[in-house]
């Protein structure tokens, strides 16, 4: 494709980097930010600014926040003996929005998936851990994709943690297997959260 100019070349090049951004698209939303006032462009480059320099993750469970201890961590009304590992950030904004979760959470930062070259050393598993040895926790909740990389990144952690005083429990197979957990509905995440069953008996 010819560009009439290097600078319309170098953002159409860098906004085709983003997932499920083609060349063509990111030529349309380029032009698109080009016909806006220049304020409005103006504001997402600093909104974007913002994001790379000010954002932060959680010490605890390693959400995206804005402090070095999110809000959810920080809430004493949560029930921080109950703990929801989950792969994504995405996942627990998912949850957070059905409204029916009372517990905190752990991140992982993705799934075991050897095909990937993801092993349990790129994962927050030892974070996980410290957090059991130090804190009364009494359940941990697997709310992890219904896939092949989801049940053996389950199945791992209940053999690491399984020694340990606490109970384990898998969301209900609301969840399609297969399916991702950031899609699944408000309705079905709610039953699968409820209805979760001990880990143990799921396998």
């Amino acid at each position: 494709m010819n560009y009439p100019s290097k600078v319309l070349e170098r953002a159409v090049e860098e906004m085709s980097h983003l997932p499920g951004v083609g060349k063509r698209t990111a030529l349309r939303l380029v032009l698109h930010m080009l016909h806006r006032p220049a304020s409005q462009t103006e504001n997402l480059a600093e909104a974007l600014q913002h994001l790379v320099q000010d954002i932060q993750y959680c010490e605890k469970c390693h959400t995206i926040s804005d402090a070095p201890i999110c809000q959810i961590c920080a809430n004493p009304l949560r029930d921080s003996s109950l703990i929801c590992v989950v792969e994504d950030v995405r996942d627990v904004m998912a949850i957070e929005n059905t409204g029916q979760y009372k517990g905190v959470y752990h991140v992982l930062g993705g799934r075991i998936s050897p095909m990937d070259g993801i092993g349990p050393g790129q994962l927050y598993i030892d974070s996980l851990l410290k957090r059991i040895e130090n804190e009364l926790v009494a359940e941990i909740i697997f709310a992890l994709s219904s896939t092949m990389e989801g049940d053996t990144t389950a199945f791992y952690l209940y053999k690491v943690l399984k020694n340990t005083p606490v109970n384990f429990s898998t969301i209900a197979r609301g969840i399609g297997v297969g399916d991702e957990l950031e899609y699944a509905d408000e309705a079905t995440l709610v039953r699968s959260i409820q209805n979760r069953i001990p880990y143990v008996e799921s396998n």
